[in-house]
């Protein structure tokens, strides 16, 4: 039996895609930086992921693998807070997400937004795969052979977690039935005493004719506060709660993440498709004439012409950089002409590189000790496979597949 909390637990991953940039960075790492000190954190390399729309290609995947686990740890991921580890090396991922399929309906995911959304944007690839469609499907797998509770993911990817949270909800229903079960989920109320046993069955009233959800949440923290009932009646007694069966695969929540500020060189989003990137290990002098030679207004044709600071992409980089007094001297200073616009992108680039210069230390001896790279990783894959296999001996026995 399972003794994780799955509210405690935070799983999140990344296609290899090679080095990072400053959106990776400010879009996800550093949310990243601050879950692993307040959660069990499990952060994955999706090379499985990787091959649902680049695989025609793997010949760079393990490159790829290595450069962004050496910038994961370069920017402060630590391997003493979470455990970072490769997806294709914990196969239970693989099973989980087939015996999900033999349940999960076909409209569940022909119904992801992302899924025609990335075929149009991706037309010039094959994309009428398995694979392809049931990528959503694999995602639930990732996350429930943890039993995750919270997955930090961006609003555009919040479907994903409730497909997730709708394949466990069904999952609980047809394998959570065990023989007896509200039997046992009765004895099991016995065991919390009178007086908790007695709150228990007010909660779980109320919730069942009026869909109280604080009634629900309060029978939720109740559980989780008892210690004289074991694992398995607490589990069971969270099934009970809403009537269904013993809860085997938790369903996880969305922990919704600021929409990444980070604007690339261009004023797009900064994407490698785009070629606006400033890389998180750009040497000194890269970043210097990647800033340098940034559009500007375009009304300012002489360094005399007044200018407007929204239209120009300097300034989106000003609102993460500068703090609200360099802001307004910018401000002032373009739309009276009063500095060049090389004097506000010095500022910039004096951020930038004070923010890039401790990681590129960093990841240069990371790469120049790639041993402690793998090992980090190999002791990673360990221990996530350690837990996806206790919770896929469960998922077997409740299927019936504990073949001796």
């Amino acid at each position: 039996m399972s003794a994780v909390d799955p509210q405690s637990r935070v799983l999140s991953g990344m296609r290899p895609t090679g080095r990072l940039h400053l959106g990776h960075y400010h879009g996800v790492l550093k949310n990243w930086l601050a879950l692993q000190h307040e959660y069990d954190c499990f952060f994955f390399v999706a090379d499985w992921h990787a091959l649902t729309t680049h695989y025609e290609d793997p010949h760079h995947l393990q490159q790829h693998m290595v450069d962004m686990v050496i910038d994961w740890l370069a920017v402060g991921v630590n391997p003493g807070s979470s455990t970072i580890f490769i997806q294709s090396r914990v196969p239970e991922h693989a099973e989980l997400h087939l015996l999900l399929s033999m349940m999960t309906p076909l409209s569940w995911l022909e119904r992801v937004p992302t899924y025609k959304d990335q075929q149009e944007k991706l037309r010039e690839k094959d994309l009428s795969t398995y694979g392809f469609l049931g990528y959503p499907l694999l995602q639930s797998a990732d996350i429930l052979a943890y039993r995750a509770g919270n997955v930090p993911v961006g609003a555009d990817q919040e479907s994903h977690v409730e497909m997730t949270r709708e394949v466990a909800r069904r999952f609980n229903h047809l394998y959570g039935r065990e023989p007896g079960f509200e039997e046992q989920a009765e004895m099991a109320i016995k065991k919390m005493g009178r007086k908790q046993g007695d709150l228990y069955r007010k909660l779980r009233k109320t919730y069942l004719e009026t869909g109280d959800d604080d009634a629900l949440d309060t029978a939720k923290a109740l559980l989780r506060e008892q210690n004289n009932i074991t694992l398995g009646d607490q589990e069971r007694l969270f099934g009970y709660l809403e009537g269904t069966g013993k809860v085997i695969l938790p369903e996880p929540l969305a922990l919704i993440t600021p929409q990444a500020k980070m604007p690339g060189l261009d004023g797009q989003k900064m994407s490698k498709s785009y070629n606006n990137t400033i890389a998180l290990r750009e040497s000194p002098d890269d970043v210097d004439a990647k800033i340098r030679k940034m559009p500007t207004d375009p009304a300012r044709i002489r360094r005399n012409d007044p200018g407007n600071p929204l239209k120009c992409p300097v300034w989106h980089f000003h609102t993460i950089y500068s703090d609200e007094q360099r802001q307004n001297w910018v401000q002032e200073g373009c739309t009276s002409a009063s500095i060049g616009c090389l004097d506000c992108k010095k500022t910039v680039v004096e951020a930038i590189q004070a923010e890039l210069e401790p990681i590129r230390i960093e990841a240069l001896e990371l790469e120049n000790n790639q041993d402690v790279v793998k090992s980090i990783i190999t002791e990673g894959c360990e221990k996530a496979r350690d837990e996806a296999q206790d919770t896929l001996k469960e998922v077997r026995d409740v299927m019936g597949l504990n073949y001796r």
